[in-house]
């Protein structure tokens, strides 16, 4: 599913009116009237109801005003308080401020604390409060006494529908800068936006219904709109049905790099989870002391023994053999297990430079790069980089705050800049290409939240590339199904227990869930 930017929608909205000739205010009529459907719906029957509606200056106020006037028509008693003077508003907000007014309907000033007074008294008897303060335009923070408003509006204990979006979450990022409107409902038009299912904004929109305002549907289909929700969808156009006459061969050859004295876990869950996924061949390259615990734990997968430093790490005497290998192999993988080290860097160079394949780079790989990933410019290869946000912060020389305040632009400029598609773990985890798509995961719970479940990530994306899928895609995939996984495996074994095995055991379950529905649906 297309999530949509603020900007987008915006420039959507304009060539809505100037390729199609459908008038801005007919698009902010068929707002008002799907808001005003919404609550409806919220209280079952409007009439008698009694519906306060917070009205900004612009065409979100707009859309609360259309929606007072059909609650009016409908039996119900609507008070628009507005916050701001008439002269302020804009032109099709106007427009309908007036129709308001000739039908009598009732519109008070929300301007300064006398006002204040007023609202918190009508508050005291209402049904239901309706928020079209701010719409997607919204950024930074709100003033003193709209800060106020909202602070009642929230103690209120009112259901609250937000138009759009709620008043003080941005649009594009879900960032919130003090108070937001806390709605038990959002209804919002034509596409989501970001901030609609990014933390914190998701937390503020309770309910989220999609509303068609009659955009022609050529809009909202354009390419070059690239964010998306990953879904179902996604899976079942990637996940295609293995021809009879597959073998091994058909599904690539994955290697594993990693593994060291004391994180031999790591290069265990990556390399099960890369065969798990569907990978034909999976070998794991690792320090020749790991290969009898290795071979004892996995009995599909391939070791290859590598000469090793006196700490139980990969040495730069293994160079030779790791290009050896690579030469056999459809993707790489980097980093699991691979622990902090002086010659850590080097091996990750020698990779990136030698491989003629794609690589994904993770955990101590991320690590090696230190906060110099120069080197990643100008690749001609392939290369997913899967941090969390603190490796993300080594990476850019940026806090962690700055990272999660702002997730998707700071994916999205370094995939560009570095020419790689990231992978930004964490709780809706975003997937950007250096082609400037984006995908938002939302599957997944807080029971991920336990050691080696990115080295299982790692593992499915490096053996959904191994088959033959674009890394971008496979990383977009392989962190739905891992989310699906988790979600199936907290399902039966509850969040708190679980750990990085249960999700490898739980993802031919979540295979097997694509595979049935592709054959009732009739997928080719």
């Amino acid at each position: 599913m297309k999530l949509i930017k603020a900007k987008e929608m915006q420039e959507i909205d304009h060539r809505a009116t100037e390729e199609y000739g459908i008038a801005s205010i007919v698009l902010m009529e068929n707002a008002g009237i799907k808001t005003a459907e919404m609550a409806g719906k919220m209280l079952n029957n409007v009439a008698g109801k009694k519906i306060v509606i917070l009205a900004g200056r612009g065409n979100n106020g707009g859309d609360g005003l259309v929606a007072a006037r059909h609650l009016h028509n409908q039996g119900a008693k609507p008070v628009v308080f507005m916050m701001g003077k008439e002269d302020q508003l804009s032109t099709d907000s106007m427009i309908n401020y007036n129709i308001l007014h000739k039908m009598n309907g009732r519109l008070c000033p929300l301007m300064n604390e006398q006002d204040r007074e007023h609202l918190l008294l009508e508050l005291l008897d209402a049904d239901l409060l309706v928020d079209a303060i701010y719409g997607i335009g919204f950024r930074g923070s709100l003033s003193p006494f709209e800060t106020e408003i909202i602070k009642l509006v929230n103690k209120s204990r009112l259901p609250v529908l937000a138009v759009d979006i709620p008043s003080g979450v941005e649009a594009d990022s879900g960032k919130v800068a003090g108070e937001a409107v806390n709605a038990a409902a959002t209804i919002t038009f034509a596409l989501p936006k970001p901030g609609l299912v990014l933390e914190p904004g998701k937390d503020y929109a309770g309910k989220l219904n999609i509303a068609d305002i009659s955009i022609p549907p050529a809009l909202l289909q354009e390419k070059k709109f690239k964010t998306s929700l990953i879904t179902d969808t996604l899976a079942y156009e990637l996940i295609k049905p293995r021809h009879p006459d597959s073998h091994k061969g058909t599904f690539g050859h994955a290697l594993l790099i990693g593994g060291s004295t004391g994180l031999s876990g790591a290069i265990i869950l990556a390399s099960l989870a890369a065969i798990r996924s569907g990978a034909g061949l999976v070998t794991a390259a690792l320090p020749e002391s790991l290969v009898p615990l290795f071979d004892s734990s996995l009995l599909e997968v391939m070791s290859f023994p590598l000469g090793q430093t006196g700490q139980g790490a990969i040495a730069l005497e293994a160079l030779p053999a790791i290009e050896n290998i690579l030469g056999t192999s459809s993707v790489c993988a980097i980093g699991p297990g691979m622990s902090r080290y002086n010659e850590g860097r080097a091996i990750v160079h020698f990779v990136l430079e030698r491989a003629g394949i794609p690589i994904v780079i993770d955990a101590d790989g991320l690590n090696a790069l230190g906060s110099d990933p120069s080197v990643l410019k100008g690749r001609q290869i392939p290369i997913v980089l899967t941090p969390h946000p603190g490796e993300m912060a080594r990476l850019t020389g940026r806090t962690i705050e700055e990272i999660q305040a702002d997730r998707i632009n700071y994916a999205a400029h370094y995939a560009q800049e570095w020419g790689t598609t990231i992978v930004l773990k964490g709780n809706k985890t975003i997937v950007a290409a250096p082609t400037g798509e984006i995908y938002i995961n939302i599957s997944g719970n807080p029971g991920m939240a336990t050691a080696g479940s990115g080295d299982v990530l790692c593992g499915i994306i490096t053996g959904l590339i191994s088959q033959g899928l674009k890394p971008a895609k496979a990383a977009a995939l392989g962190v739905y199904i891992h989310g699906l996984s988790g979600d199936y495996a907290a399902g039966v074994k509850g969040e708190t227990g679980l750990i990085a095995s249960d999700l490898i055991e739980s993802l031919p379950y979540i295979q097997a869930r694509f595979e049935e529905k592709r054959k009732s649906m009739d997928i080719d």
